[in-house]
Protein backbone atom coordinates (compact mmCIF):
# COMPACT_ATOMS: atom_id res chain seq x y z
CA UNK A 1 0.00 0.00 0.00
CA UNK A 2 1.69 3.80 -1.13
CA UNK A 3 1.10 5.94 1.86
CA UNK A 4 1.30 9.98 1.41
CA UNK A 5 1.58 12.17 4.11
CA UNK A 6 0.46 15.87 3.33
CA UNK A 7 1.71 17.84 6.15
CA UNK A 8 0.51 21.40 7.02
CA UNK A 9 -0.88 23.41 9.68
CA UNK A 10 -3.64 24.30 7.64
CA UNK A 11 -5.08 27.45 9.60
CA UNK A 12 -7.10 27.36 7.92
CA UNK A 13 -7.86 24.87 5.15
CA UNK A 14 -7.94 26.84 1.95
CA UNK A 15 -9.18 25.64 -1.69
CA UNK A 16 -5.08 25.84 -2.46
CA UNK A 17 -5.17 22.87 0.17
CA UNK A 18 -7.98 20.90 -1.11
CA UNK A 19 -6.64 21.35 -4.79
CA UNK A 20 -3.11 19.66 -3.73
CA UNK A 21 -5.23 16.95 -1.27
CA UNK A 22 -7.74 15.51 -4.91
CA UNK A 23 -4.57 15.73 -6.36
CA UNK A 24 -2.05 13.73 -4.09
CA UNK A 25 -5.04 11.23 -3.65
CA UNK A 26 -4.69 10.28 -7.26
CA UNK A 27 -1.14 9.34 -5.88
CA UNK A 28 -1.56 7.30 -3.49
CA UNK A 29 -4.14 4.67 -1.56
CA UNK A 30 -3.90 6.12 1.39
CA UNK A 31 -3.27 9.99 2.33
CA UNK A 32 -2.53 11.08 6.06
CA UNK A 33 -3.20 14.67 6.59
CA UNK A 34 -0.44 15.94 8.77
CA UNK A 35 -1.78 18.84 10.89
CA UNK A 36 1.32 20.25 12.58
CA UNK A 37 0.91 21.40 16.34
CA UNK A 38 3.13 24.35 15.34
CA UNK A 39 2.93 26.56 18.66
CA UNK A 40 5.49 28.79 17.28
CA UNK A 41 3.01 29.68 14.15
CA UNK A 42 0.23 31.25 17.00
CA UNK A 43 -2.69 29.50 15.16
CA UNK A 44 -6.24 31.17 15.03
CA UNK A 45 -7.78 28.05 15.56
CA UNK A 46 -7.52 25.68 18.21
CA UNK A 47 -5.86 21.71 16.79
CA UNK A 48 -8.82 20.18 17.43
CA UNK A 49 -10.95 22.66 15.46
CA UNK A 50 -8.33 22.41 12.29
CA UNK A 51 -8.79 18.66 12.39
CA UNK A 52 -12.74 19.06 12.73
CA UNK A 53 -12.61 21.09 9.45
CA UNK A 54 -10.01 19.33 7.51
CA UNK A 55 -12.27 16.15 8.40
CA UNK A 56 -15.34 17.36 7.09
CA UNK A 57 -13.86 19.28 3.84
CA UNK A 58 -12.39 15.36 3.34
CA UNK A 59 -14.88 13.31 3.52
CA UNK A 60 -16.25 14.35 0.07
CA UNK A 61 -12.75 13.96 -1.25
CA UNK A 62 -12.53 10.27 0.24
CA UNK A 63 -15.78 9.42 -0.61
CA UNK A 64 -14.92 10.50 -4.18
CA UNK A 65 -11.59 9.12 -5.12
CA UNK A 66 -11.99 5.92 -3.12
CA UNK A 67 -8.72 6.60 -1.04
CA UNK A 68 -8.95 6.49 2.19
CA UNK A 69 -7.55 9.90 3.71
CA UNK A 70 -7.06 10.53 7.33
CA UNK A 71 -6.18 13.28 9.83
CA UNK A 72 -3.09 12.60 11.86
CA UNK A 73 -1.90 15.54 14.59
CA UNK A 74 1.71 15.86 15.11
CA UNK A 75 4.42 17.77 17.12
CA UNK A 76 7.71 15.87 15.97
CA UNK A 77 10.02 16.03 13.01
CA UNK A 78 8.04 16.06 9.35
CA UNK A 79 9.89 12.81 9.08
CA UNK A 80 9.61 11.07 12.50
CA UNK A 81 6.06 11.56 11.51
CA UNK A 82 6.23 10.29 7.51
CA UNK A 83 7.67 7.06 10.07
CA UNK A 84 5.03 7.30 12.57
CA UNK A 85 2.14 6.35 9.89
CA UNK A 86 3.97 4.26 7.47
CA UNK A 87 4.46 6.76 4.80
CA UNK A 88 6.68 6.18 1.52
CA UNK A 89 6.25 9.67 0.36
CA UNK A 90 5.53 13.42 1.30
CA UNK A 91 3.66 15.25 -0.46
CA UNK A 92 4.21 19.21 -0.83
CA UNK A 93 2.38 22.11 -2.42
CA UNK A 94 4.36 24.75 -4.13
CA UNK A 95 2.90 28.13 -4.91
CA UNK A 96 5.87 30.50 -6.18
CA UNK A 97 9.72 30.36 -6.28
CA UNK A 98 10.13 31.35 -2.73
CA UNK A 99 8.24 28.03 -1.53
CA UNK A 100 10.48 26.16 -3.67
CA UNK A 101 13.39 27.43 -1.63
CA UNK A 102 12.67 27.08 1.75
CA UNK A 103 10.96 23.27 0.33
CA UNK A 104 14.37 22.76 -1.17
CA UNK A 105 16.41 22.70 2.17
CA UNK A 106 13.59 20.75 3.79
CA UNK A 107 13.70 17.59 1.31
CA UNK A 108 17.82 17.73 1.66
CA UNK A 109 17.54 17.87 5.54
CA UNK A 110 15.39 15.45 5.48
CA UNK A 111 16.92 13.12 3.45
CA UNK A 112 19.81 13.09 5.62
CA UNK A 113 17.51 11.41 8.39
CA UNK A 114 15.57 9.50 5.91
CA UNK A 115 16.20 8.63 2.50
CA UNK A 116 13.58 6.27 1.74
CA UNK A 117 11.35 8.80 2.26
CA UNK A 118 10.75 10.37 -1.36
CA UNK A 119 9.21 14.36 -1.20
CA UNK A 120 7.06 14.77 -4.28
CA UNK A 121 5.94 18.25 -5.09
CA UNK A 122 2.71 19.42 -6.31
CA UNK A 123 2.44 22.88 -8.53
CA UNK A 124 -0.65 24.66 -7.51
CA UNK A 125 -3.17 25.10 -10.03
CA UNK A 126 -3.11 28.51 -11.49
CA UNK A 127 -6.53 29.80 -9.85
CA UNK A 128 -4.80 28.93 -6.23
CA UNK A 129 -1.32 30.20 -6.24
CA UNK A 130 -1.89 33.38 -4.42
CA UNK A 131 -3.79 31.71 -1.91
CA UNK A 132 -1.92 31.31 1.40
CA UNK A 133 -3.76 31.03 4.87
CA UNK A 134 -2.14 33.82 6.41
CA UNK A 135 -3.97 36.06 3.77
CA UNK A 136 -6.98 34.71 4.08
CA UNK A 137 -7.29 35.10 7.73
CA UNK A 138 -5.94 39.19 7.59
CA UNK A 139 -8.88 39.50 4.66
CA UNK A 140 -11.60 37.52 7.04
CA UNK A 141 -10.50 39.54 10.12
CA UNK A 142 -10.41 42.75 8.10
CA UNK A 143 -14.11 41.65 6.94
CA UNK A 144 -13.19 41.26 3.39
CA UNK A 145 -14.94 38.70 0.80
CA UNK A 146 -12.99 35.15 1.35
CA UNK A 147 -15.35 33.13 -0.60
CA UNK A 148 -12.65 32.71 -3.49
CA UNK A 149 -10.61 30.91 -1.13
CA UNK A 150 -12.14 28.53 1.30
CA UNK A 151 -15.15 26.51 1.60
CA UNK A 152 -18.64 27.66 2.91
CA UNK A 153 -18.14 26.06 5.72
CA UNK A 154 -14.49 27.37 6.49
CA UNK A 155 -15.65 30.89 5.73
CA UNK A 156 -18.21 30.47 8.42
CA UNK A 157 -15.67 28.91 10.65
CA UNK A 158 -13.35 32.42 10.24
CA UNK A 159 -16.52 34.62 10.79
CA UNK A 160 -17.24 32.73 13.87
CA UNK A 161 -13.53 32.68 15.42
CA UNK A 162 -13.26 36.57 14.70
CA UNK A 163 -16.72 37.39 16.04
CA UNK A 164 -15.63 35.19 19.27
CA UNK A 165 -12.34 37.09 19.52
CA UNK A 166 -13.67 40.52 18.67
Amino acid sequence: MRIGLYPGTFDPITLGHIDIIQRAARLVDKLVIGVAINRDKGPLFRLEQRVALIEAECAALAEQTGVEIVVHPFENLLIDCARDVGAQIIVRGLRAVADFEYEYQMVGMNRQLDDSIETVFLMADGQHQAIASKLVKEIARLDGDISKFVTPRVREALLQRYSEKG
